[in-house]
């Protein structure tokens, strides 16, 4: 039997567990990940978030998914690390460095009245739109899948593709409450357009700053919130033409406030991080 101290963290509902890998080795993390995740015999989560020693930054995160597999970012989840971070010790500054699959990420932390880390502002980056760096293989030359038509179990959906520093498709449709996401998702996910899989957003645009989004992520299904996603929503809405650079993103564990900056080519993301309690996990 082994034991590990862990964290459970959410941020707008998206929900990990988060071990301090400065105190602990764990020789098989994407084991841990499907048994620590289940939400009827372990702590219950989206995944396991590693929160380990850096040589570039001022820690490293490696995040599983519930089903085993690594993904190389969740946004919501690096404003957790940096709130674990300061709130643990590992740091102390408000503005933190963490490294990531998908590169270094500035993360400012945010506080409440009480001097409390509430939340974070994160640097993303920019917006990888090439098809062959999100990965997607399309069929002809095009240089970016904006409003690109898939077929989907019988139905042509028309999606736009982007990363950020994880693989999107955005698809912009109505009544979002109404889609069986449970049957659809899948079907996107493991489209063959996308090679390494793909997170799906499905975008109610409510007004040129507002949207409403729905997510189904690779490795765990509908989640209630996802970080990039939100980031990749807010840039398919641009490119097509349907809000401005700076919008309010509504997912089902809360709101996240993106601002695609024109001049740095730059996407901000803000929004909350909650620590929700410690514990002890043996297996």
């Amino acid at each position: 039997m082994a034991s590990v101290n862990f964290t459970k963290m959410q941020g707008t509902g998206n929900d990990y567990v988060y071990v301090n890998g400065f105190e602990n080795t764990i020789a098989d993390p994407a084991a841990l990940a499907r048994r620590i995740s289940d939400r009827h015999f372990g702590v219950g989560s989206d995944g396991l978030v590693l929160i380990l020693p850096s040589q570039v930054a001022d820690v490293r995160m490696r995040m599983f998914n519930a089903d085993g597999s690594e993904s190389e970012m969740c946004g919501n989840a690096v404003r957790c690390v940096g709130k674990y971070a300061r709130d643990y010790g590992l740091v102390d500054s408000d503005l933190i460095r963490v490294e990531t699959g998908a590169g270094i990420k500035l993360v400012r932390l945010l506080f409440d009245g009480a001097g409390t880390v509430s939340g974070a502002t994160v640097d993303m980056g920019e917006p990888e739109l090439t098809p062959e760096r999100i990965p997607a293989n399309p069929p002809g030359d095009e240089t970016r899948l904006v409003s690109h038509p898939i077929d989907v179990r019988g139905q042509v959906y028309r999606i736009t593709a982007v990363s950020m520093g994880n693989p999107h498709a955005v698809v912009f449709t109505h009544d979002i409450d109404a889609l069986d996401l449970t049957r659809l998702g899948p079907g996107f996910e493991r489209h063959p357009l996308f090679p390494n899989r793909v997170n799906t957003e499905f975008a109610e645009v409510i007004s040129p700053r507002q949207l409403r989004m729905r997510v189904w992520e690779r490795g765990a299904g509908e989640t209630l919130a996802c970080g990039t996603g939100a980031c990749a929503t807010a840039v398919a809405a641009v490119l097509n033409g349907h809000t401005c650079r700076e919008v309010d993103v509504e997912l089902k564990g809360g709101t996240l406030h993106i601002h695609w900056d024109e001049s740095s080519n730059h996407v901000h993301m803000s929004g909350a991080a909650t620590t929700v309690f410690d514990g002890c996990y043996t297996y």
